[in-house]
């Protein structure tokens, strides 16, 4: 090799150790990530997101942390609970890095801590209550293993945001008895209800039966009342007919006598032809004197129109009732 090849590779060399120099100490962290920096196996500093320098061969990136919400995903278990009843849970926890130098440093594998504290965790809260309070009470549980798992991961500058139980599985033959249970108490439900029903549909009846028998009370209290005054003012008006009747007599008037006289006459005589039970009317023999005493009552009310002489009953008219002797 002569020194002109050896001047071309010189530079060639010069600008490929120069390029490895550039690569080496440039590092580009990209957004929600952080990088620690190590110098001689020793953690100096932190990279944030964006472009960086460090010194090529002493310094190098230690962790790179991811810094944005994570999702870890705890596999399913056997629990059992207090009343010794054997449940299949599993869940999801959702993990943030607050601080990437414990996160990198404190803890060899950070996922699988957390994943081993979750399962361990959910086994003492689930199996310090009875499987009624599991499979009702997920929220409380959910709080617990919050609070729990919070605290243990503190140290490692880890902040646990939320867990949650996916799924509680019972036994199979836990589950056909609790569905027979359901069924038993649904159908008490509706028993007590169609009993309520019927409770109010006969409470509602009676109120009705009494309602309306107070109304037919009041009803046959008004008739009675209103058929009272109507006796009343009848017997006042025969009352007043009487005494009319009795005025005429005492003042020798014999046509009033034979008008009231003939008055009831008819009465008896529309009632015998009007009875249910009579069949054949019998006309009394002296039914001629009856028109003369209806001629009279209308002579009596002529002569009582024109103001004329009264006590005179018409010529040609006979009374079967009274006569002038």
């Amino acid at each position: 090799m002569d020194f002109t090849d050896l001047g071309l590779v010189v530079p060639v060399l010069i600008a490929v150790f120069a390029v490895i120099l550039l690569f080496s100490s440039v590092k580009v962290v990209p957004q929600g990530h952080q990088y620690t920096v190590e110098q001689f196996g020793r953690y100096t500093r932190t990279l944030s997101p964006g472009l960086s320098i460090i010194m090529p061969f002493m310094d190098r990136v230690g962790r790179r942390l991811n810094m944005m919400e994570t999702v870890l995903d705890i596999p399913q278990q056997e629990v059992i609970t207090k009343d010794n009843a054997q449940v299949s849970c599993d869940a999801v926890v959702f993990t943030q890095i607050i601080d990437p130098v414990p996160a990198a440093y404190e803890v060899r594998n950070l996922e699988l801590a957390i994943q081993n504290l979750a399962m361990t965790n959910i086994r003492t809260v689930v199996g310090s209550m009875d499987l009624d309070q599991v499979l009702s009470n997920r929220d409380d549980i959910n709080a617990r293993l919050l609070k729990v798992i919070d605290a243990a991961t503190q140290p490692w500058g880890v902040k646990v945001t939320r867990i949650e139980i996916k799924d509680l599985q019972p036994p199979g033959d836990i589950i056909q008895a609790m569905a027979r249970q359901m069924k038993a108490e649904r159908e008490k439900r509706a028993q007590v209800l169609e009993a309520e029903g019927s409770k109010q549909s006969a409470i509602l009846k009676a109120e009705g039966q009494k309602q309306s028998q107070i109304l037919e009370a009041e009803g046959r209290r008004e008739a009675a009342f209103r058929d009272a005054e109507a006796r009343e003012r009848a017997a006042q008006a025969e009352a007043a007919a009487t005494a009319s009747v009795s005025d005429a007599i005492s003042k020798g008037d014999v046509n009033a006598l034979n008008y009231f006289l003939g008055l009831k006459y008819v009465e008896a005589f529309g009632k015998l032809a009007s009875s249910n039970q009579q069949r054949t009317v019998i006309v009394p023999a002296d039914f001629a004197g009856l028109v003369g005493a209806i001629e009279g009552v209308k002579s009596l009310t002529d002569s009582v129109g024109r103001g004329g002489p009264r006590g005179e009953p018409p010529e040609g008219a006979s009374s079967p009732f009274v006569t002038r002797p």
